[in-house]
Order: structure tokens, then C-alpha cells, then sequence
């Protein structure tokens, strides 16, 4: 089955999580986005939710389809948030950030009673870094951070989007850095890059998520915590 499949047979499960009365995060990307569109189906079927979106992208489509956006502010608590992963290993922890909205998605995962995560089995791995480690930079700083992190071993990229820098929707930057050969434990490692002045935030999700959900064939695999 393709992954597109998988991707829909996830994002189906997933959301039988989701009640009426709920507060919800929604996430972002290609997974994502048939959990979101399974979601204004319901909604157009009598659910009624409110939901916070983890990008500028997630809430126009959400908005699109007849799903309440409302700020995180207003939510301060959600019951459940479905998001998508770029990585994910057996013990729960994640790469995010392949879709440039990792802050926002980091910030909604902390605030959220439980976290499922959807993939297709192409996303599910026995070590996570061969897809690059996303780090959401400040604009002023990313330069020296580059200088930085190449000085780690890590052979930071920064992101583009055409012959311009990629901008996040708030604004900062992202090198795509390499951790598949650092000996550097990955609770270290988040800690280590997130001392460094200017960054704001890494894709390393690596105590957030309750449940996995992997698309495999025909079936939903489902892991909890």
C-alpha cells in the first residue's frame, strides 16, 4: 500500500479519539492534513470541537473546512492533540519539523492532556537522525549558530526556499543538522542545542507523545505510553 494510504488509514484512527465538548491541536503536514479533513467531515456531521492550529497553513485549511479555530491562549488546556512525525523509534521520541512548524507544534504538544502522533511505516525507525534534525533559529544569531554546530560535527544546512532563507511562521530561520553519528545521548543533545543563545527551539520530541499510531498496509498499528 502507498503511503498516502497509510498516511489515511492513521489519520482515520486517530481521530476516534476525538469527542464532542473537546478541545483539540491540530497539526501539521501531509499526514496531518487527511486527520484535518477527516475532522471537518465530522464537524459538518454535528461534532462540535474548538481547535488550536500548530501553523498559519493548518488554520486556514481547518477554517476552510468548518472547524472553530480559536488562539492557545484562549484554549489554555486541550484534551487531545494529532499530529504527524518525520521520525519516530519505539520508545515515543520523534523528529519534527520537516514542515518548518516545530515551535508551534512543540508549544501545543506541551500544553495538550494527550499527544497521538500518525505516520505511514515509512516514518517508523530503530534510530532516529536519518532524517536531519530540524533547529529553529533567531535570524540575528543563525550565521555564528551555523559556525557552531559545524564545530559540533552536526553539518548544519540552512533551509531554503528558492534562493531565499526559509522563514518559519514566526519569522526565524532552520538548519537541517545531521545527528545519525553523534555518540551524544539525545536528552544531551537537546539540552546542549538549546543552551546555544539563538536557538529557539529543536524538532527533538523526545517526552510529549502518548500514542503512536502507524499506518501499515491496511491496518492502523497503535502504541501507547
Amino acid at each position: 500500500m502507498s503511503a498516502v494510504n497509510e498516511k489515511k488509514v492513521a489519520a482515520l484512527e486517530a481521530v476516534k479519539y476525538i469527542k464532542s465538548g473537546m478541545t483539540v491541536g491540530l497539526g501539521t503536514g501531509s499526514t496531518a492534513f487527511f486527520m484535518i479533513e477527516a475532522i471537518g467531515e465530522m464537524v459538518q456531521n454535528g461534532l462540535q470541537i474548538k481547535a488550536v492550529a500548530t501553523s498559519d497553513e493548518t488554520e486556514k485549511l481547518a477554517k476552510k473546512l468548518g472547524i472553530e479555530v480559536i488562539t492557545l491562549a484562549e484554549a489554555q488546556r486541550l484534551d487531545v492533540t494529532i499530529d504527524g512525525a518525520d521520525e519516530v523509534d519505539e520508545n515515543f521520541q520523534l523528529i519534527k519539523g520537516g514542515g518548518g512548524a516545530l515551535l508551534r507544534e512543540k508549544i501545543v504538544a506541551h500544553n495538550s492532556d494527550l499527544n497521538v502522533i500518525i505516520a505511514d511505516s515509512s516514518k517508523s525507525v530503530a534510530k532516529l537522525g536519518k532524517f536531519k534534525l530540524p533547529i529553529e533559529t533567531i535570524p540575528f544569531a543563525t550565521q555564528l549558530i551555523l559556525k557552531e554546530l559545524d564545530g559540533m560535527g552536526l553539518c548544519p544546512v540552512q533551509r531554503m526556499k528558492g534562493d531565499k532563507a526559509y522563514k518559519t511562521d514566526e519569522n526565524n530561520d532552520i538548519l537541517d543538522i545531521d545527528i545519525w553519528d553523534t555518540e551524544i545521548e539525545l536528552n544531551d543533545l537537546e539540552q546542549q542545542l538549546k543552551s546555544i543563545p539563538g536557538v529557539v527551539e529543536t524538532g527533538l520530541f523526545l517526552t510529549s507523545t502518548n500514542v503512536v499510531i502507524i499506518g501499515k498496509g491496511e491496518e492502523a498499528v497503535i502504541k501507547k505510553k
